[in-house]
């Protein structure tokens, strides 16, 4: 029925089929590629068990009630809020300007 020369004439054969062979194989060449990355990424976040002890014990000594302590200490009364200068205002002019108004108030 059908020979060759009628398939390579067919433009559904010469033109549709590698497209549809290249969007499909793409998209599994793509995701292996894709998993490699995330493997790579896993490798990367593991530590070497000698500082992951490390990082344990640095977090497991920070106690809430020294940081409790340290919060007390601050006089949180004579605390000012300040404004910080605008994207249109200079910086160092407003910086000036806070600076005088501190050495009044003193």
């Amino acid at each position: 029925m059908f020979n060759l020369k009628t398939l390579q004439r067919n433009k559904t054969v010469k033109y549709g089929v590698p497209m549809l062979l290249l969007v499909v194989g793409g998209s599994f060449g793509l995701r292996e590629f894709a998993q490699i990355r995330y493997d790579a990424q896993k490798i990367r976040k593991r530590l070497d068990p000698s500082l992951a002890a490390k990082v344990n014990e640095q977090k497991q000594s920070v106690i809430l009630e020294e940081e409790y302590e340290k919060l007390k200490e601050i006089n949180l009364d004579e605390w000012k809020n300040i404004r910080g200068p605008r994207p249109w205002e200079n910086s160092k002019e407003y910086q000036e300007q806070q600076h005088r108004n501190l050495s009044k108030t003193d």
